[in-house]
């Protein structure tokens, strides 16, 4: 009996070894699949279906709309399945755009004009709560405005010598100030910091702690550590190197700050965590009793001088 199931095994291998070799044979010379070659299976009675769309075929959109529900059509509505919001192609240059910083432009002869009536102290040091404290400079947060953007109009009649801080500032208008002996910087201030000094009565009358002046974010920090813009973040031996560099550029003589009258004046930076000049970070002020109040716990001293 083992005999005989030992020879029908064999028999039965020997069978499918030759049904393998028959398979190999018949997929070594068959065309590779492809679209051109598929065919329906045998006896399939598979058959399209077709909708019976009437009229509405040729119209290509329904007839019920706006105009017909709620009597007028909605905002930007041409007719049609394809608004120009969709036909038209996306532009990479809009992306974006209502969260881009905006600095709202003030050209050094509206500069000038401030200071020559009265309304800029030009011994004390300038910077955005002192511009905007002149009404003529408007600065919203609401619409995405960080700061001032100092601009050449009216460079030929400058003739002021301050210590001014903006946010954004072109070369030759940092060679505008430095020839008449005067200092520039361009330092960044967040969304709540630009709040606070835009309106500083208001904010103060909310009772709120001074905040701490954030960083520049990434798309901003190169230009804020750069000695060439003038950068509140820049090394001062680059800034004072860049600034005999841009006088031999627009050929005019630097004078020397240090023998100045007002050189204490034109020397005074602020820290690059403090908000407004003489107040700290974290200090709280009462405007009704015209009382600075300090913090003592320690964790807050901490936070605030970090």
């Amino acid at each position: 009996m083992l005999s005989e199931f030992t020879g029908v095994k064999k028999r039965e291998e020997i069978k499918m070894a030759g049904i393998r070799e028959k398979a190999l044979n018949v997929i070594k010379y068959l065309p590779r699949i492809a679209l051109n070659n598929l065919r329906d299976n045998p006896h399939s009675n598979w058959e399209k279906r077709k909708r019976n769309l009437g009229y509405r075929r040729e119209v290509r959109w329904a007839h019920k709309g706006h105009k017909q529900r709620q009597g007028f059509a909605r905002l930007g509505f041409e007719g049609g399945p394809f608004p120009f919001y969709l036909a038209a192609p996306m532009e990479d240059y809009n992306k974006g755009f209502h969260l881009r910083r905006q600095y709202p432009p003030l050209s050094l002869g509206d500069l000038q004009l401030m200071i020559d009536t009265n309304r800029i102290d030009t011994t004390r040091p300038i910077d955005l709560a002192a511009i905007c404290a002149t009404h003529l400079y408007r600065c919203i947060p609401a619409e995405k405005h960080f700061g001032v953007k100092l601009t050449s109009d009216g460079i030929d009649c400058f003739k002021a010598k301050v210590n001014i801080e903006v946010q954004h500032a072109d070369e030759a208008v940092i060679a505008a100030v430095e020839r008449n002996g005067g200092v520039i910087c361009t330092a960044f201030y967040d969304f709540a910091c630009v709040e606070a000094l835009v309106n500083p009565e208001t904010f103060f009358k909310r009772g709120y702690p001074i905040p701490k002046r954030l960083l520049p974010p990434e798309d901003a920090f190169a230009y804020y550590t750069d000695a060439g813009n003038r950068g509140y973040l820049a090394d001062p031996v680059k800034v004072s190197l860049e600034r005999l560099k841009l006088s031999q550029k627009f050929g005019y003589e630097l004078p020397d700050i240090k023998k100045d009258d007002q050189f204490t004046m034109l020397s005074y930076r602020k820290d690059p965590r403090q908000l407004f000049e003489g107040l700290q970070p974290g200090w709280v002020v009462n405007v009704k009793d015209k009382v600075v109040m300090k913090p003592i716990d320690s964790e807050y001293i901490q936070y605030y001088s970090s």
